[in-house]
């Protein structure tokens, strides 16, 4: 489901816009939409964090590593800090 959003540009930068988007042979709206995309791409901390712990569990998956491994060695490093 989308929805729809209002913002106020200057009308020089809308006619800029607009002229790119053509060229592209894409609407404003596309062009907005996708540059909204990417920049939350590029700047969600949350996602990027989810992404990295998503690699890094498949890989220690591959290599064999349980969640009880990684129990154990959270502990052990706990009780060496305190």
């Amino acid at each position: 489901m989308s929805t729809q959003m209002m913002i106020r540009i200057d009308n020089k930068v809308k006619n800029r816009l607009s002229k790119l988007a053509r060229i592209e042979g894409k609407t404003t709206s596309e062009m907005v939409r996708e540059l909204i995309e990417k920049y939350i791409e590029e700047h969600d901390i949350g996602a990027y964090i989810d992404d990295l712990w998503n690699r890094i569990g498949k890989k220690l998956k591959s290599k064999g590593v349980t969640s009880a491994t990684i129990n154990k060695a959270v502990k052990a490093a706990r009780k060496k800090q305190k």
